[in-house]
């Protein structure tokens, strides 16, 4: 007969055996561009159709860091101003594509 000690130990030996599900790995493709600076949601602005991008997106069009985008916007005193959508910022491709002067 075990003593409590010993079925104490037995079942902490149990429960650590017993590893938590592993979140799923993202795709291999999304992860290299992610490893490699690109966002997984970057389209080239020629190919864009959305309204709006995040500040990733943004900052990797204009080759600035994502501090100094989230600067203009809490200053707005940029060459871009972004929406605010749920608290997270929205910046117009229209206005990307005026500062860089690529034609629409």
């Amino acid at each position: 007969m075990k003593t409590f000690a010993q079925s104490c130990i037995a079942t902490m030996h149990e429960s650590t055996s017993l590893q938590p599900e592993r979140k799923r790995r993202i795709d291999q493709a999304q992860w290299i561009t992610e490893l490699r600076g690109i966002p997984a949601d970057f389209i080239p602005l020629e190919f864009e159709e959305r309204t709006h991008v995040s500040t990733k997106v943004m900052c990797r069009h204009l080759g600035r860091k994502e501090q100094t985008a989230r600067g203009w916007a809490c200053h707005e005193d940029g060459p871009l101003r972004p929406i605010r959508v749920c608290g997270r910022l929205a910046w117009a491709v229209a206005d990307i594509k005026r500062v860089l002067g690529v034609s629409k």
